[in-house]
């Protein structure tokens, strides 16, 4: 008998202590014909994120709970999660409500399809609303744009956090990041090992700085100097 399939949803934290149970609640709850494993990686939060992933370790017993000493950054979160999955699959899920868990059947139809091995949720083909910051959204845009120019390949949100692909395209990516630019690293990686990528559109519900936004300017800078290292030098 063939082994069930299980997508394994990694969730990065530092201090989500307002929206972590709510988000958790829409993984829990997203519709999906296969089962799924929560990977929770507290990246050393300072306030009661770790309490309330705690409880919810009581509540469901399909979640892993993995913590970091100090704060060591989004991709340091993510590379942790990816040594402990046991999925056929896997996506990023923040810890904030900017990102709608009911999205991942959508994103996991064309890889059980066979017509791809990785999808984006492009937040640029949907409908982006809550509070707008034009640096953002406009700096997505140029990044997306060089990375069509670098690696020639149609992306239009490069950045997205909703990167659904197959557990050997994670495990081949041998990622090296620490912060956020983990994302043009995945992407880089996956088109120079030639994977087939597709996008489709989601929506998106942008939060501000006082709601507990993280990424900032420097991180564009950042994500430019991996897209350029990823191109030439490694």
């Amino acid at each position: 008998m063939e082994k069930e399939k299980k997508l394994s949803v990694i969730v990065p934290v530092y201090n989500e202590e307002k929206t972590l149970s709510r988000i958790i609640e829409k993984v829990q709850k997203s519709s999906l014909n296969i089962e799924k494993e929560i990977i929770v990686v507290n990246d050393a939060s300072k306030d009661g994120s770790k309490e309330i992933i705690l409880d919810l370790l009581k509540k469901y017993d399909n979640i892993k709970y993995f913590e970091h000493e100090k704060n060591m950054g989004k991709g340091a979160a993510i590379r942790t999660g990816l040594k402990n999955l046991d999925g056929d699959f896997v996506v990023i899920q923040d810890g904030d409500l900017e990102y709608n868990p009911e999205d991942f059947e959508r994103l996991l139809e064309p890889i059980l399809a066979g017509k791809s091995d990785v999808v984006y949720g492009s937040r640029m083909k949907g409908k982006i609303s809550g509070y707008q910051i034009p640096s953002h959204y406009y700096g997505n845009l140029f990044l997306s744009y060089i990375t069509r120019i670098l690696y020639n390949k149609n992306v239009t949100d490069m950045e997205t956090c909703y990167k659904m692909m197959k557990k050997e395209v994670a495990e081949s990516l041998n990622l090296k990041s620490n912060r956020f630019n983990v994302e043009p690293e995945i992407t880089a990686k996956i088109i120079k090992k030639g994977y087939r990528l597709i996008e489709i559109p989601i929506n998106y519900n942008s939060r501000s700085f006082l709601e507990g936004k993280k990424i900032t300017w420097k991180d564009g800078l950042s994500a430019m100097a991996t897209l350029l290292k990823y191109r030439f030098f490694d």
